[in-house]
């Protein structure tokens, strides 16, 4: 049996994700954060992207998209307080793809009325959330 660390994933509306986990890989803000069971505490935040967590004695990933957040680790327990998350598979890639195109038209339509950074942050999201949905594909396949 491998040595696993427990896992909560939070976001303001529910628990997606508690249970144990082999590995986990984070999008930090400066790259990925792969996580190991008693890996030395950490805090720090997270920026939109997919985290993939390896679940204790199965081969596949679950894949969770979040929007951003904090990330705490202890060497017994990782904990992801997300703004935003969703299980990869719930995601809607139509809607996605919608956001991305309202987003980037915003931001090619500059006015003075337009809040820049909430375009950019709309449009990251929309990102990631494709990213997501591409992983998902990809490990189904």
């Amino acid at each position: 049996m491998a040595i696993s660390v427990h896992c909560d994933v939070v976001s303001a509306e529910e628990s997606i994700f508690s249970g144990l986990v082999e590995f986990a890989v984070f999008p930090g803000e400066s790259g990925e954060l792969g996580i190991l069971p008693h890996h030395t505490p950490l805090l720090t935040r997270i920026k939109p992207g997919t985290i993939r967590l390896k679940l204790q004695g199965q081969s596949d990933y679950e894949l969770v998209y979040v929007s951003g957040g904090m990330l705490e680790v202890q060497p017994a327990m990782i904990t992801v307080l997300a703004d935003t998350a969703i299980r990869a598979h719930d995601l809607d890639e139509a809607k996605a793809l919608e956001a991305k195109k309202r987003a980037e038209e915003a931001l090619a339509n500059r006015n003075a009325e337009m809040d820049y950074a909430a375009a950019e942050s709309e449009l990251a999201q929309a990102i990631a959330q494709l990213q997501a949905i591409q992983r998902l594909r990809k490990s189904v396949h």
